[in-house]
């Protein structure tokens, strides 16, 4: 797509829009340590008939540049794309500064804005694609750290619709990003238990396939919600939000419990978090108790 143009504050190495550069040099803008402002000229951009993705950290974009997110993109419904990297805990060493893990929250509650979570390098490589063809502003949340694969190139993958990875009816374990690999290997335990818990995959969480939650939740009768992000505001909340008002359910939230993140790696910040697959294991055995 020859409309298509990336922009990038300072960031091309660690966002790897540095390949995109090689390829594509006369669609590559540069702007410095200017989010705010790249922002802006996206928007412009996208009013004017281009594709542009905005790339940098994401508690720089869309962290620092909400505003402009808001008013200058969303406001006007302009086809720009957000990719927001190093999102969660995945930066790990670089600490609570550099750890986004309030974006969901900023994005989804901005009219228009698509948020999309991708869970794994192929699937994220779908999300990408299917941003780019698709009209409106899109956020794609994306991780540092190497994380497992394992969706293949025939794992279905449409925006506003979830995919079940795993069935079971006794708890349906609702999550996103690269923690649905946790919530697998969490179900997995649980059934030389006895307990069976359906897995979704929940790559979308703006707009929600509500048809798919509150099926999960009328079936099985008790919701866990699983991100790497404040419970608050986050996939979870919007999971809450819908099952409130079509069909209430138990719930617990796996996720970051109202603290900021700190130094350390990933996997360690996961599990001192409560983001690990114990911690999924003992959600789900806390929220049968609430089961009618």
């Amino acid at each position: 797509d020859p409309n298509l143009v990336v922009l990038c504050a300072d960031l091309t190495e660690s966002t790897r829009s540095l390949m995109f550069k090689k390829e594509f040099s006369d669609r590559f803008v540069q702007l410095g340590v200017s989010e705010q402002g790249m922002v802006v000229l996206a928007a412009g951009m996208a009013l004017a008939g281009k594709v542009p993705w905005v790339s940098s950290y994401a508690m720089f974009c869309p962290g620092r540049t909400w505003e402009q997110v808001r008013t200058n993109v969303c406001l006007n419904n302009a086809n720009v794309k957000i990719a927001g990297a190093h999102a969660g805990v995945s930066v790990g060493p670089d600490g609570a500064t550099h750890q986004a893990i309030e974006d969901i929250a900023i994005m989804r509650c901005i009219p228009n804005m698509t948020v999309l979570a991708p869970s794994d390098m192929i699937e994220t490589r779908k999300a990408v694609v299917a941003a780019s063809k698709m009209m409106g502003p899109v956020y794609v949340r994306f991780a540092r750290e190497k994380s497992p694969v394992f969706t293949t190139e025939d794992t279905p993958f449409v925006i506003g619709k979830a995919e079940v990875f795993r069935e079971g009816k006794d708890a349906a374990i609702i999550a996103c990003g690269p923690l649905v690999h946790n919530a697998l290997l969490a179900a997995e335990a649980l059934s030389k238990q006895g307990i069976q818990c359906r897995v979704i995959n929940n790559h979308t969480i703006k707009p929600l396939d509500e048809a798919t939650i509150v099926k999960a939740a009328q079936e099985c009768g008790a919701v866990v919600s699983v991100e790497e992000h404040q419970i608050m505001g986050g996939m979870g909340s919007a999971v809450a939000e819908l099952l409130a008002r079509t069909s209430p359910t138990p719930q617990e939230f796996v996720g970051v419990h109202d603290r900021f993140g700190e130094s350390g790696t990933p996997s360690e910040l996961i599990e001192a978090l409560g983001m690990g697959v114990g911690a999924i294991q003992d959600a789900v055995r806390k929220v049968l108790k609430r089961k009618k």
